[in-house]
């Protein structure tokens, strides 16, 4: 088995860079991958993988920080410009650009599950000479949107699992979900894809992401410590006036959002674990001689813990309204982001590693490695564990030619081969989880 899925992955690796550079230059930000998950979904079904995607695999209601209507038609239409599979485009309108794609193997086992995540980031990319993927030209053409976290080789990988496992069902025991995620950049769609009942069915859950400090050669069978988080956009609406002649009745909502900002920074630390908050926007006023009338900031909580999260969370909920009501003004408060801590199952660690350690190219295995950042793969983790399953959250290391969310981020393309191979056995050998 070990020689067969390295052949494949070996006959693969020139289409698994295609695909990651076709992805990196046509990126796509959250909730408007239409041609990313055209592409996706058109590829499962020539593999035999039976196919689901859109409102089927996204629940509406559970969506977070979704464009306005008007962008994600603009965009759709971009896309199929772009070229997208025409025919899956009606499936994702709207932004339900979820795919989910199941393969039954011919003998009994568990249900796997693997995590995908399809976004990039709202960042413009660099056009230096010296950036790969404008030296090479296929730096993204699509403006403010840039794969600068790596999940265009995520969906590259997840193809690449997919092409493999398709051509070695036979050997499969139980069944394979491949979750193609959108909107992660701002932990948005994970939960959408839970409450449409994804992961209700697994038994092994695997996340995976490249980079985040591990070399190329590396693999991390379980990384911990994303930090709960909550992404909260607030507009305040005060009332305008003349600055001079009637300061008295205007409402100032430029202050408002200015106390609002530095209370919030001032909240108190819990003794649970660490916290963060940050606003990371405020804008304000139209003129010199006005009263601002409106104002806007967006701002994350981040805790060690669920619960320190939900205190930060609190915390600053209060302060936004009474610095609201101290200036008068109204505030509307919208949550457009949200995840919750959750640890990698330990049973898993050792049958990870010997699943790594079958890649040639793995140089170095490491059971944990913690991160500060988060992640709403823990939706999904929290889920599975919570019916019983494992879960847990691999890292592929890869050279960076800058860090994440950089706008000269860049990987080692390398990695693809390692990730392939490592999920690839992942899979096949599932029936030793049992």
């Amino acid at each position: 088995m070990e020689e067969q899925v390295s052949r494949l992955v070996n006959e693969l690796y020139p289409s698994l860079v295609e695909w990651r550079r076709d992805f990196h230059k046509y990126a796509e930000s959250g909730w408007v991958e239409f041609r990313t998950a055209s592409i996706v979904a058109s590829k499962l079904r020539e593999w035999g993988f039976e196919v689901h995607a859109g409102r089927d695999v996204v629940a509406a209601d559970a969506r977070m920080g979704v464009p306005s209507a008007a962008f994600l038609r603009e965009q759709e239409e971009r896309a199929l410009a772009q070229g997208a599979v025409a025919e899956w485009l009606p499936y994702f309108s709207g932004g339900f650009t979820g795919v989910l794609g199941i393969l039954d193997g011919q003998l009994p086992g568990p249900t796997v599950a693997f995590r995908v995540d399809m976004d990039a980031l709202d960042l413009q990319e660099s056009d230096a000479p010296d950036h790969l993927p404008t030296a090479e030209g296929f730096a993204s053409v699509n403006a403010n949107m840039m794969h600068a976290c790596g999940h265009d080789a995520h969906t590259a990988i997840g193809l690449g699992l997919a092409y493999v496992l398709s051509h070695m069902k036979h050997q499969l025991h139980g069944r394979v979900k491949l979750i193609f995620q959108p909107a992660e950049e701002g932990v948005r769609g994970a939960k959408s894809m839970v409450e449409a009942g994804v992961v209700d069915d697994v038994d092994a859950y695997f996340a995976s992401h490249v980079g985040v400090g591990s070399p190329l050669g590396e693999v991390v069978c379980a990384s911990q410590g994303y930090l709960a988080t909550t992404k909260i956009d607030v507009t305040y609406t005060g009332v305008a006036a003349h600055a001079g002649g009637k300061p008295q009745e205007g409402k100032n909502a430029l202050l408002a959002a200015a106390s609002a900002a530095l209370n919030l920074h001032s909240i108190p630390r819990h003794s649970g674990g660490n916290s963060r908050i940050n606003v990371g926007v405020l804008q304000a006023g139209s003129g010199r001689n006005i009263i601002p009338n409106h104002a806007s900031f967006k701002i994350e909580t981040r805790g060690d813990t669920t619960e320190v999260n939900e205190y930060m969370f609190s915390r600053a909920i209060e302060i936004i309204e009474g610095a609201a009501a101290m200036y008068g003004v109204q505030a509307k408060i919208d949550i457009v982001g949200q995840a919750g801590s959750s640890d990698p199952s330990p049973e898993l660690i050792p049958f990870v590693r010997e699943q790594a350690s079958k890649v040639a190219e793995v140089t170095s295995i490491a059971d944990t490695r913690t991160s500060s950042g988060s992640e709403d793969a823990t939706y999904m983790m929290e889920r599975v564990k919570e019916r019983g399953g494992l879960a847990s959250y691999l890292v592929f290391g890869t050279t960076l030619a800058a860090g994440h969310h950089n706008e000269k981020f860049d990987i080692d393309e390398r990695v693809l081969r390692i990730g392939v191979a490592t999920l690839a056995h992942c899979a096949l050998s599932a029936k030793d989880l049992r």
